[in-house]
């Protein structure tokens, strides 16, 4: 039995809590970490308990009285991690464990306590490890040379970006300085490839998946509001039958982007004054003020008698504890199934609750593609993580770290070092000698004989605050209102005096912009005037519009749809109809209208990508509409005809035009934080590998035939 394979402590711990049983993960956990050292990755569904699946064996096995801190706990979020220290140092009470939290905004004195005597467990994000391995490179060893587990919550989270690149490079850094090989356990309940999983732990072969494939009893309610006229928001009526719904409940609402989640907090406000309801209307995002969010989130974890909405974006996505959830709010499709799954699991998370989910469209081509995210969430896909074997501009990132953790390494030594970080193992010899011979001829390093060491400019890099995280920072300029900040915007042409932004579920007028401090001064808006809107966009895998485009090429009839949602998805249907039946597998649809051809594509942003550029390569001008299912194409019938079928011939010198455009557009390396210090030959190879699909478009043109209909 699993309990009694735990510690007594631990088991103390389950019987105080008045736990009746252990979750099934739980099980699994405790079972096979207590008897083996092999990595896992816990994969089960939001809320059954992955946390403590790892931490109860994970305790009862490890002997703390040995030197060093003993487990790591590694987290995408600060905020992640300000929540689960208080879960896990109440579980480490009964073992008189230590907790230390580690990053920029932890106590200092703990970790000064933390430095004197290193023990425990310890709480920190990938950006922290690599400070500390750039600025205190003794005390890494000093701290975690005798590590027994770390733990990566929220693994989906890194595995195919760039943050998981660099976390598996710090991996292999911290094996490198270890006594022993210590053990990975990763937490995730949206994993689309559990192989890529595997491979983010540096030893594929030893690490294993426990699965827990328990079902959550979900109930999903469509609706379709139609966008008003003039109206560049949210449709009226959405907003009156939001309030509906959560004037006497606890709901998260999922808009798309920040605008719009602060269009939903300040429109349900009004509604709720008008109303005379309660007023808890939060918005909650990355552009919110820290504080603010956090007095959200510790609103709904502590208020159990009030209700409450909170209007947010990915960043209550992840495992952040806000208490009970009766409903979700869907406001348009989700980009991808596994944010779909991540933002069900936020409700029902008390065991034997049920989710409800609320899946509410402004267009009919929202509303289908919600209906083809559903669908193939009831089917069990999640999108399989972005792919980048040679990441180049991570090996830069990286040598940079290791020349200054080191003080200066021979060229020899390095090379052999990133070579066996398993980060970069499919990167070739050769590639890493002319990126690095790049380096030195742009004075980020300098050699002397066969020492490498930071040049010049390089030092300005790494000694940087900037320089340990490897995503882009937006520039952003805080917001102030009457001497108090409540977030920070980033600064475009639209952001100006006089204009109204929504912020912090507020809407505010912009007094002035502080250019020297980078400050926009904003008092409360009383004028009426519509807000400036902001938000961002997402790639989209092909399995989605290849799913939307198998319900309009089917007669389905989905009787979870009310008759408005069914209704709209024949009107699409009509729109497909040709004199014959079109393979969905096969064939893709042309519509010929005045002056335009539309080619619907229904395939994924990259490969739509790739197809507007090589349209534009052979001379037909592409614009790309319609949530990356449409190319608006300015051609001729008979045109298109005669150069489809020469379009994958285009593909062959892909990586010469890029690089002839970036020489042209060097502002368009500018999403790649350390890509823009690459050779060019590189830079192009990291732009294709960013936007383009060549193999996977090339297959779509060589497979594709063109059915034509005229309109």
């Amino acid at each position: 039995m699993a309990f009694e394979l735990l510690s007594a402590p631990i088991r103390k711990y389950i019987r105080d809590k008045g736990w009746e049983q252990l979750r099934p993960i739980q099980v699994a956990a405790i079972t096979r970490i207590m008897a083996s050292d092999d990595n896992y990755i816990l994969a089960s569904k939001t809320a059954s308990g992955k946390t403590e699946a790892a931490f109860l064996p994970i305790l009862s096995k490890v002997d703390f009285s040995e030197r060093g801190v003993s487990v790591l706990y590694i987290s995408p979020l600060i905020a992640l991690i300000n929540d689960q220290f208080t879960r896990i140092e109440d579980l480490c009470q009964y073992m008189d464990v230590g907790v230390t939290k580690w990053h920029g905004e932890a106590n200092q004195a703990a970790k000064k306590r933390l430095l004197k005597q290193p023990e425990g467990i310890v709480l920190i994000t990938p950006e922290s490890l690599e400070a500390m391995f750039v600025n205190r490179p003794a005390e890494v060893k000093h701290l975690f040379g005798n590590l027994k587990y770390v733990v990566i919550d929220e693994i989906h989270s890194f595995i195919g970006t760039d943050r998981g690149l660099q976390l598996k490079s710090i991996l292999a850094r911290l094996q490198r300085i270890n006594d022993k090989t210590f053990s990975i356990v990763g937490l995730s309940a949206t994993i689309g490839d559990y192989d890529e999983a595997k491979k983010l732990t540096g030893r594929e072969q030893q690490t294993k998946v426990l699965l827990d494939r328990t079902n959550k009893d979900i109930s999903a309610i469509f609706q379709l509001f139609e966008h008003e006229e003039g109206n560049n928001f949210l449709p009226t009526a959405l907003l009156k039958e939001l309030y509906k719904e959560t004037k006497n409940s606890k709901t998260l609402v999922f808009p798309n982007n920040r605008g719009k989640a602060e269009v939903v907090a300040v429109e349900l406000t009004k509604i709720a004054q008008q109303q005379k309801g309660h007023t808890n209307y939060f918005s909650h995002h990355s552009s919110v003020n820290r504080e603010i969010r956090e007095y959200v989130e510790h609103f709904a974890k502590n208020n159990r008698r009030d209700n409450f909405c909170i209007a947010c974006t990915s960043t209550l996505e992840l495992g952040i504890d806000i208490g009970t959830i009766d409903k979700v709010v869907q406001i348009d499709a989700t980009h991808s199934i596994a944010s779909l799954i991540q933002r069900v699991g936020r409700s029902g998370r008390q065991e034997g609750q049920s989710s409800h989910l609320f899946l509410y469209a402004t267009k009919p081509w929202d509303l289908l593609q919600a209906l083809a995210c559903w669908l193939l969430y009831q089917e069990g896909f999640i999108e399989p993580p972005h792919k980048n074997n040679k990441p180049y501009h991570l090996f830069l990132h990286q040598a940079l770290s290791v020349v200054k953790e080191r003080s200066g390494i021979s060229w020899t030594n390095l090379v052999q070092e990133l070579q066996e970080n398993a980060a970069f193992k499919q990167i070739e010899v050769a590639e890493m000698n002319e990126i690095l011979a790049h380096l030195v001829e742009i004075d980020f390093l300098e050699k002397i004989q066969q020492e490498l060491i930071i040049g010049v400019k390089g030092e300005e890099i790494v000694n940087s605050r900037d320089f340990y995280s490897v995503f882009m920072l937006q520039e952003d300029y805080k917001v102030v209102a009457a001497g108090t900040t409540i977030g920070a915007l980033p600064l475009s042409p639209a952001v100006a005096p006089d204009e109204n932004i929504m912020l912090a579920a507020r809407m505010w007028r912009i007094v002035e912009l502080n250019h020297a401090q980078k400050k926009i001064e904003v008092e409360p808006a009383r004028d009426g005037k519509k807000p400036i809107f902001f938000g961002s966009a997402s790639m989209t895998h092909p399995r989605i519009p290849e799913k939307m485009f198998e319900i309009l090429c089917s007669s389905t009839i989905y009787d979870f749809l009310d008759n408005t949602c069914q209704s709209a998805i024949e009107d699409i249907r009509d729109r497909f109809k040709t004199s014959r039946p079109i393979n969905p597998l096969n064939e893709r649809l042309v519509i010929a209208c005045v002056g335009e051809l539309k080619f619907y594509s229904f395939t994924g942003t990259r490969i739509n990508n790739t197809l507007r550029w090589l349209f534009e390569v052979a001379g037909i001008k592409a614009d790309l509409q319609d949530r990356n299912s449409l190319l608006s194409l300015d051609a001729f019938t008979e045109e298109l005809r005669a150069k489809w079928p020469l379009l994958a011939a285009l593909l062959a010198d892909v990586d010469v035009r890029i690089q002839e455009l970036l020489t042209k557009r060097p502002e368009l390396m500018a999403h790649s934080k350390w890509g823009k210090y690459l050779p060019l030959a590189y830079k192009a190879k990291l732009y294709k590998d960013s936007f383009f699909d060549v193999e996977q478009t090339k297959s779509f043109l060589n497979n594709i035939n063109l059915v034509f209909k005229t309109v």
